[in-house]
């Protein structure tokens, strides 16, 4: 005989949630008679949920791909000016102290010009040219000089260190008033600061050529003072053994021989004589502890 009995909503039976009315028992078994419906355990996202999750993660990539330019400009701009920084304190201590011994500047400073005007004592122009040095070679007011080349320390400092403005003699001088040259430096330097891998013993061309690189115009500006005032003697003591060297930086150089937007300028005030190398007439150190009197 068959005993129906009811069972509560919601019962497993062989892994099925089942909801039924009915079952029967037959001997020791259990058979379903009858299955309205059976649920078993899952979990999906719709088509739309989907939808909407690429439309947000495309929206993110967008705004992170728009953004990583301008972090990337930001931290070579901050490596720029960190690498500038750096060797502007070592070229001032070594040009304002008269180093002769900074040998490793070869490495580094490639060339160096002095743009350089003459002027008469009416202030009328006479003549004006470029001298030009490198390592191998050196051109003085028109004439190849070899022995100015940039081989050792003491020429690239000598050189920097020319004054702004010279008499006919090429002494240093305070002023034109009496005829003269003007002088303009200019270095083209590979920085002194950054990656191991770009330093020398770096013989890769290609590697050399991608170092960082800048324009260095070096002014060894005498101070400003009035000779004409009741200290005049003073004035011109004060302008024989006090100038002003000022190092701009403009980078980065550029392949084409063009320059970028980075600039900045340092400024330091040297007491002492600035006077030329006994031997190389074209050669100019700062004397610290030397003074004289006008």
């Amino acid at each position: 005989m068959k005993i129906p009995f009811a069972i509560s909503r919601g019962r497993r039976v062989d892994g099925a949630l089942v909801n039924d009315r009915a079952f029967t028992r037959c001997g020791a078994g259990v058979r379903i008679r009858h299955l309205k419906f059976a649920v078993r355990n899952s979990a999906a996202f719709t088509m739309i949920e989907i939808a909407i999750c690429l439309a947000i993660i495309g929206f993110a990539l967008v705004a992170i791909i728009g953004v990583l330019p301008y972090g990337m400009t930001t931290q070579r701009d901050n490596r720029q000016e960190t690498v500038i920084g750096q060797d502007a304190s070592m070229l001032l201590e070594t040009i304002r102290s008269g180093s002769h011994g900074a040998d490793d500047l070869t490495n580094y400073v490639y060339a160096i010009t002095n743009s350089w005007t003459q002027y008469n004592a009416n202030g009328a122009v006479l003549n004006s040219g470029m001298n030009g040095y490198t390592y191998n070679a050196a051109y003085v007011y028109g004439t190849p000089n070899a022995y100015y080349s940039l081989t050792n320390g003491a020429h690239i400092i000598g050189l920097l260190g020319t004054p702004l403005f010279t008499d006919a003699n090429l002494n240093p001088t305070n002023n034109l008033f009496s005829g003269g040259y003007s002088n303009h430096i200019t270095a083209y330097v590979r920085a002194m600061s950054g990656l191991a891998a770009e330093k020398p013993p770096q013989d890769n061309a290609i590697m050399r050529d991608d170092t960082f690189a800048y324009q260095l115009y070096c002014v060894n500006a005498p101070m400003a003072v009035d000779t004409n005032s009741p200290f005049g003697g003073f004035s011109k003591q004060l302008a024989g053994n006090q100038r002003e060297l000022r190092l701009t930086f403009r980078w980065p150089q550029l392949p084409n021989g063009n320059v970028g937007n980075g600039r900045q300028t340092f400024r330091a005030t040297v007491g002492g004589q600035l006077t030329r190398d006994v031997a190389n007439n074209f050669l100019y150190f700062y004397q610290p502890q030397s003074f004289i009197r006008q």
